[in-house]
């Protein structure tokens, strides 16, 4: 676990305060919370603006937190503390750790916020009033199933690096990181874990937290296991930006598909530029957008929403027969970031 930035609950709220931001501040608005990640990843500065854009639409007034980095708990803790003291109708949330917030998540409810999780489900996810979120797994699954044809039509045998998030295999995580293998053919054994397969194509796993640094080190720490690897799937595009510049520093940049998701738009041109062979797109914007929209109705009439599946495209400029896709074209006129 990431240690906290260390700003109390109180303090936060004092912060709040100063800015304007109460649960009925304003006229009376509705106060809405946006809990995420971070808020450099170009996916949670859209989703805010996606948030904000609804609240503006809606009436109501968004107030967001963000931890350090990936793995940030307890700044996330701190967060739905500060909300549920501020009169918050509801919190959105894109969990750091999808298992340790829950209890955080539990407290909310129970002081009568409606918290939908955003992304990444919490663990159970059942945990949240709703989770509106891209199938994590059919993500994966789309740039497993098109990295096995390209292999198969190339006629190579893949060494596989896997290039994943955080050692805490929160849900995000695992539903891409065993969608991909899955698509590609793997074993997975266990489909609620990451790492425990045999299959000897795969070299290995690091994680990245999500960004370029820590993509370049987990692939240089994968080169050296085995200079021969020649297929990367990352978590994010981010970590495929780190990886890239790892295999081009090792001269192998031209010999190794990679393959990731996201859908923003660095991401998309680096599709074009043929950086990434395919990325499966997201939409954070929409995730946001109905988010508000939902703890907007709930404050209305007490109504609470159902699971929706946001969507995610397959995109490529090398199509795979049988594999569904669009191209960097359509993906520059839909991504973000």
């Amino acid at each position: 676990m990431r240690r906290s930035v260390g700003v109390t609950a109180a303090a936060l709220l004092t912060l709040l305060t100063a800015c304007g931001g109460g649960g009925s501040s304003s006229g009376g608005t509705t106060l809405v919370g946006l809990v995420t990640k971070t808020d450099t990843n170009p996916f949670f500065v859209k989703m805010k603006e996606g948030a904000q854009q609804a609240a503006s639409s809606a009436g109501a007034t968004v107030q967001s937190f963000a931890g350090k980095q990936d793995g940030d708990n307890q700044t996330q803790v701190d967060a739905i503390e500060n909300l549920i003291a501020s009169g918050a109708k509801g919190i959105l949330i894109t969990p750091s750790d999808s298992k340790a917030i829950v209890p955080s998540v539990d407290k909310a409810r129970a002081a009568g916020l409606l918290v939908i999780a955003l992304d990444t489900p919490l663990e159970p996810a059942s945990a949240a009033d709703a989770t509106f979120a891209t199938d994590n797994y059919k993500a994966g699954l789309l740039i497993g199933q098109w990295a096995k044809a390209k292999f198969a039509k190339d006629g190579k045998q893949a060494k596989i690096a896997l290039l994943d998030l955080n050692p805490n295999q929160v849900s995000v995580d695992v539903q891409r990181d065993q969608g991909f293998l899955e698509g590609f053919g793997v074993d997975v054994k266990d489909k609620a874990r990451i790492g425990d397969e045999s299959d000897p194509r795969i070299v290995g796993h690091d994680v990245t937290n999500g960004d370029p640094s820590g993509g370049r080190t987990a692939m240089e720490n994968l080169l050296q296991k085995d200079p021969g690897v020649n297929l990367v799937y990352t978590i994010n595009e981010p970590a495929a930006a780190g990886a890239y510049e790892a295999l081009k520093a090792a001269g192998k940049e031209k010999d190794v598909v990679i393959v990731s998701v996201d859908g923003g738009c660095p991401g998309v041109t680096n599709v074009k530029a043929g950086v990434i062979g395919a990325t499966s797109q997201q939409y954070p914007l929409k995730m946001a957008q109905l988010g508000v929209e939902a703890v907007s109705k709930f404050a209305k009439d007490g109504s609470k929403p159902q699971n929706t599946d946001t969507g995610v495209t397959l995109i490529t400029d090398q199509p795979a027969d049988g594999v569904e896709s669009k191209d960097s074209a359509f993906g520059l006129q839909n991504c973000w970031g």
